[in-house]
């Protein structure tokens, strides 16, 4: 009888954990295509921006209202918290030469589809250095079983990607061999888009 219950427990643990991987997948490219117009101009628009001024942005608190700053000059990273839109944050981004505007512009757009960080990170194609953009959502409205909060992340690519047959995302053509960002696996939405459901949202 003890076996049994085992062997029901364990079957109803693994029936659990494929359905929400199921579910997680499909609301991943739901969500992706739902937002697709907004989450593409956040991401030019940013990119427009960064090619100025490295920076990154991000929200540190649940109501999306203060804001983190990250200004990336050649020798430092200069990192600023700012409640709302007061003043001090235009004259910061005035100071490091960052249009005012456009980065308030896309400080609200960020906010309306609840994204809480976007990022640009270097990575290398045989020994070419490329670049991503890496931004990251909450909340995801999967409710996985034994786990914590989750964000899904997304990375956008310039050029398009190799995948394997389950559409994760992989280094190269010829290797076969995974490629992680911030240590975590990515899967297809499509070829320059790609997702991961992460317990860490930078």
């Amino acid at each position: 009888m003890r076996i049994s219950r085992n062997i029901t427990f364990f079957s109803l643990v693994t029936l659990l954990l494929l359905g929400s991987c199921s579910t997680r997948k499909l609301f991943s490219k739901r969500y992706y295509l739902e937002n697709e117009k907004a989450l593409t101009a956040i991401e030019q628009d940013y990119k427009a921006i960064y090619a100025k001024k490295a920076f990154s942005l991000g929200f540190t608190d649940r109501s999306f209202n203060t804001v983190s700053v990250e200004i990336i000059t050649d020798s430092l990273k200069y990192i600023y918290d700012f409640e709302g839109t007061e003043n001090r944050m235009q004259d910061t981004l005035l100071k490091y030469g960052l249009p005012v505007k456009p980065v308030m512009q896309l400080i609200r757009d960020m906010r309306s589809i609840k994204c809480i960080w976007i990022n640009n990170l270097d990575y290398y194609v045989n020994n070419q250095k490329r670049q991503l953009v890496f931004m990251s959502i909450r909340p995801v409205s999967v409710h996985l079983p034994f786990s914590s909060e989750k964000y899904y992340i997304l990375s956008f690519y310039a050029q398009p990607q190799y995948f394997d047959s389950e559409g994760l995302l992989l280094d190269n053509r010829k290797q076969r061999k995974l490629r992680k960002v911030n240590g975590e696996i990515f899967h297809r939405i499509n070829d320059k888009v790609c997702y991961t459901i992460s317990g860490s949202f930078r």
